[in-house]
């Protein structure tokens, strides 16, 4: 096959491909008009996220006859569509969960133990012990919402530390953990997200959603930014209906992930920035060396089993 490669992905891909005589071109600079011109040459088609995949350039897809999307989640692929014209349509699967999970982790334990404030703050100069005296994550109710391959990695990862797990995914009929929407509403000391964004979860965690929970609690987001509506997030922040926050997805990245878009200068991004609440990361929790190598591995399987 003839495959274009329009996102950099683990150079194991490329040469794995080659060495089962496929022929593989790249193209990470070319725009997506650029690459519409072009992509009638093609049987194959390896993206992460750069540009939507949409009927528009599906349609210009004569011959194709894969998509391989290098991560997890497929919502910049009009997936139905593609598939319609009998298009496959494949994802790096659990490649990145392991880092998606301890990353969530490091997050906590920062967030809970006051780390980055602390080592801001012997940086400036100042010796606080009493102002950062942390909390125990042992015996702490953790709600995993979105039960998948990050989900129950992280579950797993959180086995050693004596805490009780409550998850829930409504796509799911049997996982351990199992619990409700309404029990962790009632229980939860921490909620960490791991769900894809759709229509469903676009603004998942919104006023409505933190009103329903009967103490303050901890939110980890490590899924999609636009899950969480950051006007609500900061607001319960600011009243304490949520203590502290550890984002690695913003609201405000743009289709891409690689920066920000033009809200990402709100208000709310800058009270985040500045707040002794939150850790920021920008979307790195599954960039790690494994991943990146996993992924690539995890892809070309698929593509030779097409």
């Amino acid at each position: 096959m003839k495959i274009l490669i329009v996102d950099t992905v683990h150079p194991y891909l490329k040469r794995e491909l080659e060495k089962n005589n496929n022929i593989c071109h790249t193209a990470y600079k070319k725009s997506k008009t650029d690459i519409e011109e072009i992509i009638h040459n093609y049987e194959g088609l390896v993206i992460r996220s750069r540009f939507p995949i949409d009927k528009q350039f599906i349609n210009k897809a004569s011959k194709l006859k894969f998509i391989a999307r290098a991560g997890v989640g497929l919502e910049n692929i009009d997936k139905k569509y593609a598939e319609l014209k009998g298009i496959k349509c494949f994802n790096g699967e659990n490649g990145n969960s392991q880092s998606v999970a301890e990353h969530t982790l490091a997050i906590l334990l920062s967030l809970l133990n006051n780390i980055n404030i602390a080592n801001q703050e012997i940086r400036a100069g100042r010796w606080n012990r009493e102002k950062n005296r942390g909390i125990e994550l042992c015996e702490k109710k953790i709600a995993i919402i979105g039960f998948g391959n990050t989900g129950s990695a992280l579950s797993k990862i959180l086995a050693g530390f004596g805490v009780t797990i409550l998850a829930y995914d409504k796509y799911l009929e049997d996982y351990p953990f199992k619990s409700s929407m309404k029990e962790i509403y009632k229980q939860a000391d921490i909620v960490s997200l791991h769900i894809p964004l759709t229509k469903e979860t676009h603004y998942l965690v919104n006023k409505l959603f933190i009103d329903r929970f009967k103490k303050p609690f901890y939110l980890l987001n490590t899924s999609r930014g636009q899950c969480v509506k950051t006007k609500d997030l900061v607001m319960a922040l600011k009243q304490g209906k949520v203590k502290g926050v550890g984002l690695d997805v913003l609201e405000y990245e743009n289709n891409s992930f690689e920066e920000l878009s033009i809200q990402g200068l709100s208000k709310e991004l800058l009270y985040l920035t500045t707040s002794e609440k939150s850790i920021l990361t920008p979307h790195i929790a599954g960039w790690t060396e494994e991943s990146n190598i996993k992924i690539a591995k995890i892809l070309f399987k698929q593509i030779v089993s097409c």
